[in-house]
């Protein structure tokens, strides 16, 4: 399903992840040109996802939060 244009409600995931992105990256970074642009937001992207908790997933990092589910959605042995 796709989005209406000017409709951000319709996906509040989204939305969310831009909220942050945009206080905790974009509003604190003065890029200088495209490339320092593409390193700190890769960095900030990282950070995101191998080190800052997240509450809706029980406060793991996203990259925990897969080791996790991996682990449950093993095949059982025979």
């Amino acid at each position: 399903m796709l989005n209406d244009p000017g409709k951000p409600w319709q996906n509040g995931t989204d939305e969310s992840f831009n909220g942050k992105f945009r206080d905790e990256c974009l509003s604190i970074e003065w890029f200088r040109s495209r490339r320092e642009a593409a390193v700190l937001i890769e960095a900030w992207c990282n950070h995101y996802d191998e080190v800052r908790p997240h509450s809706s997933l029980q406060y793991l990092t996203p990259a925990e939060f897969k080791l996790e589910l991996r682990k449950e959605l093993q095949p059982a042995v025979f």
